[in-house]
């Protein structure tokens, strides 16, 4: 029983390790990327005065004039 403690939690320390590397991992190539992705391809064919022109056709800017 002399030096359970610490060789467990070697074995426990290392798990931990491991377990939130991968699911660091995981999360940078399963979500980070791909919505950089998403954003960059949103603003590749965003066109500002197109999408302004239709808020204030909609009425959801009411401090432009929609003359």
């Amino acid at each position: 029983m002399r030096g359970l403690l610490a060789r467990r939690m070697k074995f426990h320390l290392l798990g931990a390790l491991l377990v939130s590397l991968g699911c660091a991992t995981l999360y940078k190539f399963g979500v980070a990327e791909p919505r950089k992705r998403a954003y960059a391809d949103f603003y590749k064919n965003y066109d500002i005065m197109k999408d302004f022109e239709a808020m204030k056709e909609a009425g959801v800017l009411e401090s432009v004039c929609a003359c």
